[in-house]
């Protein structure tokens, strides 16, 4: 008797396989196109671009880019792995088709990027309205986090340059909406920019937030209702004057840098006038305390801003910085948010951490590098990106529940997108039947008869 040797089966591998079809959860991402309306929305948007007698649309051309990106593609050509099924993805364009078309929307600069985000602005309305009660802005309020993100070059490209990690690359400042916690970010804002662009750039913060407020629904883009946060990348005079501007009147949570004047008010504090800090849970924060600081600290910011400042002990092995104090680490922000305590406006800007998932997101979304060599050209592919990341919001926002909602790009491509099927014509029908034993079909069939329930667009 022979015995086998190794862990694990040998297969007899063959091609000419005809009805199987790969990455059959895609079909998740294509419903939710077809619910939401992006499909019809970004072609509208796109027609000046169709020439005559095209074979291909120019909005299904970017589409369908963007579901690669969104499938864990990272260049213009993993488009071929939607040309490969056209039964789920329809006909796709042949690689030159799709350069072609980068090209000439990139040729066209600012023109070109308004009509795709006026697109996306006009379906992100509708999927808020779809989700009702698991959409961001449920609460009446809808919080934007901006910040940075270095993006490596490893190739020569336009505009890459050295940046403060001693890295070469990008440096675009994004915008976020948050989901809080049940559920990720959806992208709002993407500015390009230089490795070597300052964090401490106002006009920059200023074009990053107007980005954002026009991709929200018209009652959010001013009012108390829209909370912008920022890192102390954003605690600049200009850009919290721009703010709290009269008629603009936005609620703002930005960091601020501790300086010198704000240090020697810190050591000014009463003992009686700490409070506890408080965790989300609503329990005290051990070793934490914050404080309001008032008087000519405040001088030559806007009316109606607050300063307020935490002290906490630092963990073990953490080293303390010439700002800190009596063996505390200091950390500052601004806001004009009044009627609340203090501590609950410090642990509301200490959740502005939950933006780095939207940005670890983005990273395994077509964000590890720009693919492209012109700036204009990855301006583009920066929208591309944003436009597969709102469909890896929209989704479970839309179609998943419990512990699933909180599945991360990486995630949904292992246990949903990657699951294979059986195509099947019967009649005149087409049916995509999943495979049985694959652990996560059951989230598959439940997600997706939760989007045919949704109605059409229009």
């Amino acid at each position: 008797m022979k015995k086998r040797i190794g862990s694990y089966p040998g297969v007899r591998i063959e091609g000419g396989g005809r009805t199987v079809v790969s990455q059959a959860g895609g079909v998740l991402l294509v419903e939710t196109v077809r619910k939401a309306g992006l499909d019809t929305a970004i072609s509208a948007a796109l027609t000046p671009w169709r020439k005559p007698r095209a074979v291909h649309d120019p909005g299904k051309i970017l589409l369908d880019v963007a579901l690669a990106v969104a499938l864990g593609g990272d260049c213009l050509a993993d488009v071929a792995m939607l040309r490969a099924e056209p039964a789920v993805f329809g006909p796709v364009a042949s690689d030159p088709t799709v350069s072609r078309l980068i090209d000439t929307l990139s040729v066209s600069g600012e023109k070109a990027l308004r009509a795709i985000r006026a697109a996306r602005a006009e379906v992100r309305r509708r999927v808020w309205r779809l989700a009702d009660r698991k959409a961001p802005d449920a609460g009446g309020t809808v919080t934007v986090d901006l910040d940075g993100v270095l993006v490596i070059a490893h190739s020569d490209k336009e505009d890459a340059a050295p940046t403060w990690k001693r890295t070469y690359g990008h440096h675009p400042l994004m915008g976020f909406v948050d989901h809080g916690p049940g559920g990720t970010g959806e992208p709002v804002a993407a500015l390009l920019r230089p490795g070597n662009a300052g964090s401490n750039t106002a006009t920059d913060h200023i074009a990053a937030a107007q980005l954002a407020l026009a991709q929200l629904p018209k009652k959010y883009r001013r009012g108390r209702r829209t909370l912008i946060r920022t890192d102390s990348a954003g605690g600049t005079h200009d850009f919290v004057a721009w703010l709290a501007l009269r008629g603009r009147w936005l609620s703002y949570s930005v960091g601020m840098v501790i300086t010198e004047a704000i240090h020697q008010h810190v050591l000014k504090v009463p003992a009686s006038a700490w409070t506890a800090a408080v965790d989300a849970d609503g329990e005290i924060r051990d070793g934490a305390w914050v404080a309001e600081l008032t008087g000519d600290v405040l001088d030559g910011w806007p009316e109606g801003m607050r300063l307020i400042v935490r002290k906490e002990r630092p963990h073990p092995g953490a080293q303390l910085r010439l700002t800190d104090a009596d063996g505390m680490r200091l950390t500052c922000f601004a806001t004009n948010t009044l009627g609340r305590p203090i501590a609950e406006l410090e642990l509301r800007h200490r959740l502005r951490a939950r933006a780095e998932d939207p940005i670890r997101a983005a990273r395994s979304t077509g964000l590890r590098n720009l693919p492209l060599h012109r700036t204009a050209q990855n301006r583009i592919w920066l929208e591309i990106v944003q436009i597969a990341l709102d469909l890896l919001a929209w989704m479970p926002m839309l179609a998943l529940t419990g512990k699933a909602r909180l599945w991360e790009p990486r995630r949904l491509r292992l246990r949903l997108f990657t699951a294979a099927g059986q195509l099947v014509t019967t009649g005149r029908r087409r049916i995509l039947r999943l495979a049985r034993h694959w652990p996560w079909t059951g989230h598959l069939t439940a997600a997706l008869d939760r989007l045919t329930r949704l109605p059409a667009p229009g």
